[in-house]
Protein backbone atom coordinates (compact mmCIF):
# COMPACT_ATOMS: atom_id res chain seq x y z
CA UNK A 1 0.00 0.00 0.00
CA UNK A 2 1.24 3.00 -0.67
CA UNK A 3 -0.11 5.24 1.32
CA UNK A 4 2.17 8.69 2.11
CA UNK A 5 1.77 11.43 4.74
CA UNK A 6 -1.11 14.24 3.39
CA UNK A 7 0.36 17.79 2.89
CA UNK A 8 -0.28 20.31 6.19
CA UNK A 9 -2.73 22.82 5.90
CA UNK A 10 -1.99 25.85 6.66
CA UNK A 11 -2.94 27.12 10.48
CA UNK A 12 -6.47 29.07 9.29
CA UNK A 13 -7.93 26.35 7.44
CA UNK A 14 -7.24 23.75 9.87
CA UNK A 15 -10.12 24.10 12.26
CA UNK A 16 -12.61 24.17 9.23
CA UNK A 17 -11.20 20.46 8.64
CA UNK A 18 -11.02 18.35 12.00
CA UNK A 19 -10.90 15.44 10.39
CA UNK A 20 -8.09 12.47 9.39
CA UNK A 21 -6.74 12.90 5.97
CA UNK A 22 -4.21 10.50 4.16
CA UNK A 23 -2.68 10.18 0.95
CA UNK A 24 -1.94 7.75 -1.75
CA UNK A 25 0.60 7.52 -4.49
CA UNK A 26 -0.83 6.08 -7.25
CA UNK A 27 1.54 2.80 -8.58
CA UNK A 28 -0.32 2.24 -11.95
CA UNK A 29 -0.95 4.04 -15.24
CA UNK A 30 0.52 7.27 -16.89
CA UNK A 31 -0.35 8.62 -13.63
CA UNK A 32 2.13 6.31 -10.88
CA UNK A 33 4.13 8.57 -8.89
CA UNK A 34 1.17 11.08 -8.44
CA UNK A 35 -0.45 11.61 -4.98
CA UNK A 36 -4.28 11.25 -4.10
CA UNK A 37 -4.93 13.34 -0.95
CA UNK A 38 -8.48 12.40 0.99
CA UNK A 39 -9.93 12.48 3.98
CA UNK A 40 -10.89 9.23 5.87
CA UNK A 41 -12.46 9.52 8.99
CA UNK A 42 -14.50 7.76 11.31
CA UNK A 43 -15.45 3.58 11.18
CA UNK A 44 -18.52 2.26 10.46
CA UNK A 45 -20.06 1.33 7.27
CA UNK A 46 -17.94 3.28 4.51
CA UNK A 47 -19.01 5.80 2.34
CA UNK A 48 -17.16 7.56 -0.70
CA UNK A 49 -17.84 11.37 -1.70
CA UNK A 50 -16.83 12.84 -4.81
CA UNK A 51 -16.46 16.22 -5.52
CA UNK A 52 -16.44 18.19 -8.61
CA UNK A 53 -15.66 21.06 -10.54
CA UNK A 54 -13.48 23.13 -9.44
CA UNK A 55 -13.76 22.27 -5.64
CA UNK A 56 -11.93 19.28 -3.50
CA UNK A 57 -12.60 17.58 -0.37
CA UNK A 58 -13.40 20.57 1.92
CA UNK A 59 -16.51 20.82 0.11
CA UNK A 60 -17.93 17.98 2.00
CA UNK A 61 -16.91 18.98 5.68
CA UNK A 62 -20.44 19.49 7.11
CA UNK A 63 -21.70 16.74 5.23
CA UNK A 64 -18.92 14.50 7.10
CA UNK A 65 -19.65 16.00 10.13
CA UNK A 66 -23.42 15.12 10.27
CA UNK A 67 -22.73 10.84 9.74
CA UNK A 68 -21.25 9.86 12.71
CA UNK A 69 -20.45 5.94 12.52
CA UNK A 70 -19.67 6.27 8.85
CA UNK A 71 -16.42 5.79 7.50
CA UNK A 72 -16.68 9.23 5.12
CA UNK A 73 -14.16 8.88 2.47
CA UNK A 74 -13.35 11.94 0.15
CA UNK A 75 -10.50 12.46 -2.30
CA UNK A 76 -9.39 15.22 -3.80
CA UNK A 77 -9.48 14.56 -7.99
CA UNK A 78 -6.04 15.04 -9.45
CA UNK A 79 -5.73 18.53 -10.28
CA UNK A 80 -7.80 19.74 -7.15
CA UNK A 81 -7.03 20.57 -3.79
CA UNK A 82 -4.04 18.89 -2.36
CA UNK A 83 -3.95 16.06 -4.89
CA UNK A 84 -1.01 16.12 -7.70
CA UNK A 85 -2.15 19.25 -10.34
CA UNK A 86 -1.45 18.21 -13.95
CA UNK A 87 0.35 20.67 -16.17
CA UNK A 88 -2.44 20.76 -18.70
CA UNK A 89 -5.96 21.23 -19.31
CA UNK A 90 -6.15 18.46 -22.05
CA UNK A 91 -4.64 16.07 -19.34
CA UNK A 92 -8.51 15.87 -17.83
CA UNK A 93 -10.02 12.91 -19.11
CA UNK A 94 -12.66 10.64 -17.44
CA UNK A 95 -11.03 7.51 -18.49
CA UNK A 96 -7.55 8.66 -16.27
CA UNK A 97 -9.65 10.37 -13.66
CA UNK A 98 -11.81 6.52 -13.00
CA UNK A 99 -8.41 4.96 -13.45
CA UNK A 100 -6.92 6.76 -9.97
CA UNK A 101 -10.26 6.73 -8.14
CA UNK A 102 -10.48 2.88 -9.30
CA UNK A 103 -6.71 2.05 -7.50
CA UNK A 104 -7.76 4.36 -4.67
CA UNK A 105 -10.73 2.32 -4.25
CA UNK A 106 -8.99 -0.87 -4.28
CA UNK A 107 -5.81 0.33 -1.84
CA UNK A 108 -8.74 1.15 0.35
CA UNK A 109 -10.43 -2.07 -0.08
CA UNK A 110 -14.39 -0.15 0.09
CA UNK A 111 -17.43 -2.22 0.16
CA UNK A 112 -15.06 -5.48 -0.61
CA UNK A 113 -16.22 -8.50 1.17
CA UNK A 114 -19.21 -5.82 2.18
CA UNK A 115 -21.32 -6.37 -1.04
CA UNK A 116 -24.02 -8.97 -1.15
CA UNK A 117 -25.56 -10.24 -4.45
CA UNK A 118 -28.99 -9.84 -3.90
CA UNK A 119 -29.35 -7.05 -6.36
CA UNK A 120 -28.65 -7.64 -9.91
CA UNK A 121 -26.37 -4.57 -9.91
CA UNK A 122 -24.68 -5.34 -6.39
CA UNK A 123 -26.92 -3.68 -4.16
CA UNK A 124 -26.62 -4.89 -0.52
CA UNK A 125 -29.36 -7.64 0.05
CA UNK A 126 -31.66 -7.32 3.36
CA UNK A 127 -29.18 -9.48 5.29
CA UNK A 128 -27.36 -6.38 6.17
CA UNK A 129 -24.19 -7.70 4.01
CA UNK A 130 -22.60 -3.95 3.22
CA UNK A 131 -21.02 -1.78 0.55
CA UNK A 132 -20.15 1.43 -0.24
CA UNK A 133 -22.01 4.01 -0.28
CA UNK A 134 -21.53 5.99 -3.24
CA UNK A 135 -21.72 9.99 -2.94
CA UNK A 136 -21.47 12.39 -5.99
CA UNK A 137 -22.10 16.30 -6.87
CA UNK A 138 -21.09 18.13 -10.20
CA UNK A 139 -18.56 15.80 -12.06
CA UNK A 140 -18.11 13.71 -8.75
CA UNK A 141 -21.12 12.32 -10.38
CA UNK A 142 -20.61 10.49 -13.19
CA UNK A 143 -17.13 9.48 -11.61
CA UNK A 144 -18.91 8.04 -9.21
CA UNK A 145 -21.34 5.71 -11.20
CA UNK A 146 -18.21 4.96 -14.02
CA UNK A 147 -16.62 3.41 -11.06
CA UNK A 148 -19.90 1.52 -9.64
CA UNK A 149 -20.01 0.00 -13.67
CA UNK A 150 -16.45 -1.61 -13.10
CA UNK A 151 -17.01 -2.51 -9.60
CA UNK A 152 -20.48 -2.67 -9.20
CA UNK A 153 -20.50 -5.59 -6.46
CA UNK A 154 -19.12 -3.13 -3.69
CA UNK A 155 -22.32 -0.92 -4.34
CA UNK A 156 -24.49 -1.02 -2.25
CA UNK A 157 -26.14 2.55 -2.52
CA UNK A 158 -26.08 5.83 -4.65
CA UNK A 159 -26.70 9.79 -3.48
CA UNK A 160 -26.75 12.32 -6.04
CA UNK A 161 -27.01 15.85 -5.99
CA UNK A 162 -26.69 18.70 -8.95
CA UNK A 163 -24.69 16.63 -11.45
CA UNK A 164 -25.62 14.89 -14.64
CA UNK A 165 -24.89 11.06 -15.24
CA UNK A 166 -26.71 10.71 -17.74
CA UNK A 167 -25.07 10.71 -21.86
CA UNK A 168 -27.22 13.10 -23.32
CA UNK A 169 -28.23 12.13 -27.44
CA UNK A 170 -27.18 15.31 -28.14
CA UNK A 171 -24.67 16.90 -26.31
CA UNK A 172 -24.04 20.77 -25.73
CA UNK A 173 -23.17 21.65 -22.62
CA UNK A 174 -24.21 25.01 -20.74
CA UNK A 175 -22.82 28.72 -21.23
CA UNK A 176 -20.55 28.30 -19.03
CA UNK A 177 -18.73 24.79 -20.77
CA UNK A 178 -19.03 26.40 -23.97
CA UNK A 179 -17.36 29.67 -22.85
CA UNK A 180 -14.59 27.11 -21.82
CA UNK A 181 -13.81 25.90 -25.40
CA UNK A 182 -13.30 29.74 -26.80
CA UNK A 183 -9.79 30.22 -27.83
CA UNK A 184 -7.47 32.19 -26.32
CA UNK A 185 -10.23 34.03 -23.98
CA UNK A 186 -11.08 30.98 -21.88
CA UNK A 187 -7.35 30.53 -21.14
CA UNK A 188 -7.02 33.88 -20.24
CA UNK A 189 -10.17 33.76 -17.92
CA UNK A 190 -9.26 30.28 -15.95
CA UNK A 191 -5.53 30.21 -15.75
CA UNK A 192 -4.75 33.86 -15.84
CA UNK A 193 -8.07 35.25 -13.76
CA UNK A 194 -8.60 32.01 -11.95
CA UNK A 195 -12.06 31.93 -12.96
CA UNK A 196 -14.68 30.60 -12.47
CA UNK A 197 -12.88 30.41 -8.55
CA UNK A 198 -14.11 34.32 -7.42
CA UNK A 199 -16.97 33.38 -8.88
CA UNK A 200 -18.91 30.05 -6.85
CA UNK A 201 -21.24 32.22 -4.71
CA UNK A 202 -23.19 33.40 -8.22
CA UNK A 203 -24.31 29.62 -7.88
CA UNK A 204 -25.78 29.50 -4.89
CA UNK A 205 -29.32 29.96 -3.68
CA UNK A 206 -27.60 31.66 -1.03
CA UNK A 207 -24.45 33.77 -2.41
CA UNK A 208 -23.34 34.32 1.84
CA UNK A 209 -22.77 30.47 1.80
CA UNK A 210 -19.39 30.89 -0.13
CA UNK A 211 -18.19 33.86 1.16
CA UNK A 212 -15.03 35.08 3.58
CA UNK A 213 -12.88 32.21 4.76
CA UNK A 214 -15.25 29.26 2.90
CA UNK A 215 -14.36 31.13 -0.38
CA UNK A 216 -10.69 31.85 0.67
CA UNK A 217 -10.75 27.90 0.98
CA UNK A 218 -11.92 27.05 -2.16
CA UNK A 219 -9.56 29.42 -3.76
CA UNK A 220 -6.71 28.40 -2.04
CA UNK A 221 -5.28 25.07 -3.55
CA UNK A 222 -4.96 26.53 -6.98
CA UNK A 223 -3.46 29.72 -6.24
CA UNK A 224 -0.92 29.52 -8.42
CA UNK A 225 -1.37 30.11 -12.59
CA UNK A 226 0.36 27.16 -12.79
CA UNK A 227 -1.48 24.63 -10.96
CA UNK A 228 -4.70 26.27 -12.90
CA UNK A 229 -5.22 23.97 -14.95
CA UNK A 230 -8.09 21.79 -13.76
CA UNK A 231 -11.41 23.89 -13.76
CA UNK A 232 -10.27 24.27 -17.26
CA UNK A 233 -9.55 20.73 -18.26
CA UNK A 234 -12.96 19.39 -16.23
CA UNK A 235 -15.34 22.15 -17.78
CA UNK A 236 -13.92 20.98 -21.11
CA UNK A 237 -14.44 17.52 -20.32
CA UNK A 238 -17.94 17.86 -20.73
CA UNK A 239 -18.94 16.61 -23.82
CA UNK A 240 -20.23 19.21 -26.94
CA UNK A 241 -21.18 16.90 -29.34
CA UNK A 242 -21.97 13.33 -30.08
CA UNK A 243 -18.13 12.13 -30.97
CA UNK A 244 -16.56 14.03 -28.19
CA UNK A 245 -14.23 11.69 -26.43
CA UNK A 246 -16.11 12.17 -22.77
CA UNK A 247 -18.92 10.81 -24.66
CA UNK A 248 -17.51 7.05 -24.69
CA UNK A 249 -16.11 6.78 -21.43
CA UNK A 250 -19.43 7.76 -19.84
CA UNK A 251 -21.61 5.44 -21.14
CA UNK A 252 -21.11 2.48 -18.72
CA UNK A 253 -21.57 4.89 -15.95
CA UNK A 254 -24.82 5.80 -17.43
CA UNK A 255 -25.86 2.70 -17.88
CA UNK A 256 -25.08 1.13 -14.74
CA UNK A 257 -27.19 3.83 -12.58
CA UNK A 258 -30.15 3.29 -14.88
CA UNK A 259 -30.03 -0.23 -14.32
CA UNK A 260 -28.95 -0.65 -10.62
CA UNK A 261 -31.87 -1.98 -8.58
CA UNK A 262 -29.92 -0.47 -4.74
CA UNK A 263 -31.69 2.29 -3.29
CA UNK A 264 -30.71 5.79 -4.68
CA UNK A 265 -31.80 8.91 -3.37
CA UNK A 266 -31.28 12.47 -5.60
CA UNK A 267 -30.68 15.45 -3.24
CA UNK A 268 -30.89 18.72 -5.45
CA UNK A 269 -30.43 22.50 -5.33
CA UNK A 270 -33.16 23.61 -7.68
CA UNK A 271 -31.54 27.68 -7.81
CA UNK A 272 -28.67 26.08 -9.22
CA UNK A 273 -28.18 28.04 -12.75
CA UNK A 274 -26.23 25.47 -13.98
CA UNK A 275 -27.70 22.13 -13.02
CA UNK A 276 -30.87 22.70 -11.67
CA UNK A 277 -33.14 21.94 -14.21
CA UNK A 278 -31.67 18.62 -14.62
CA UNK A 279 -33.52 17.37 -11.78
CA UNK A 280 -36.81 16.22 -14.14
CA UNK A 281 -34.44 14.18 -16.84
CA UNK A 282 -32.82 12.10 -13.89
CA UNK A 283 -36.38 11.51 -12.20
CA UNK A 284 -37.59 10.10 -15.70
CA UNK A 285 -34.36 8.10 -15.76
CA UNK A 286 -34.58 6.99 -12.41
CA UNK A 287 -38.09 6.25 -11.07
CA UNK A 288 -37.45 4.56 -7.77
CA UNK A 289 -35.14 7.10 -6.63
CA UNK A 290 -36.13 9.15 -3.50
CA UNK A 291 -35.93 12.99 -4.20
CA UNK A 292 -35.66 16.28 -1.85
CA UNK A 293 -35.88 19.12 -3.62
CA UNK A 294 -34.30 22.41 -2.19
CA UNK A 295 -33.74 25.92 -2.29
CA UNK A 296 -30.02 25.52 -2.46
CA UNK A 297 -27.57 26.12 -5.52
CA UNK A 298 -24.72 24.30 -7.35
CA UNK A 299 -22.87 23.65 -4.27
CA UNK A 300 -25.33 22.40 -1.95
CA UNK A 301 -23.50 21.32 0.31
CA UNK A 302 -22.78 24.59 1.69
CA UNK A 303 -26.46 25.22 2.09
CA UNK A 304 -28.13 22.14 2.82
CA UNK A 305 -25.37 19.75 4.56
CA UNK A 306 -27.89 18.20 7.03
CA UNK A 307 -30.17 16.62 4.25
CA UNK A 308 -27.21 15.38 2.38
CA UNK A 309 -26.29 13.95 5.01
CA UNK A 310 -30.05 12.62 6.16
CA UNK A 311 -29.60 11.14 1.98
CA UNK A 312 -26.85 9.14 2.97
CA UNK A 313 -28.23 7.65 6.47
CA UNK A 314 -31.96 6.75 4.21
CA UNK A 315 -30.24 4.66 1.36
CA UNK A 316 -27.76 2.98 3.71
CA UNK A 317 -31.27 2.06 6.08
CA UNK A 318 -32.16 0.96 2.57
CA UNK A 319 -29.64 -0.98 1.97
CA UNK A 320 -29.63 -2.73 5.14
CA UNK A 321 -25.99 -1.21 5.50
CA UNK A 322 -26.74 0.25 9.02
CA UNK A 323 -30.15 -0.58 10.92
CA UNK A 324 -33.43 1.96 11.12
CA UNK A 325 -36.68 2.08 9.46
CA UNK A 326 -35.79 4.05 5.48
CA UNK A 327 -37.96 6.86 5.91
Amino acid sequence: MAFVAPSPLPDWLQPALPFARRAYALERGQDAGRVVHLIDHGRGPPVLLLHGNPTWSFLWRGVIARLPGFRCVAPDLLGFGLSSKLPRSRDHQVERHLAALEELLLALDLGAGEAAPGGANGAASASGQRGVILVGQDWGGPLVVGLAARHPERVAGLVLGNTSVLVPSRPRGTLFHRFARAPIVSEVAFRLLGFPLRSLHRTQGDPGSIRGQVARAYRWPLARVRDRAGPLGLARMVPSSPDHPSVAALRPGAGWVQAFDGPVHLVWGERDPILGRALARHMDALPRAAVTRTQAGHFLQEEVPDLLAAAVQEVAARAGVIEGSPG
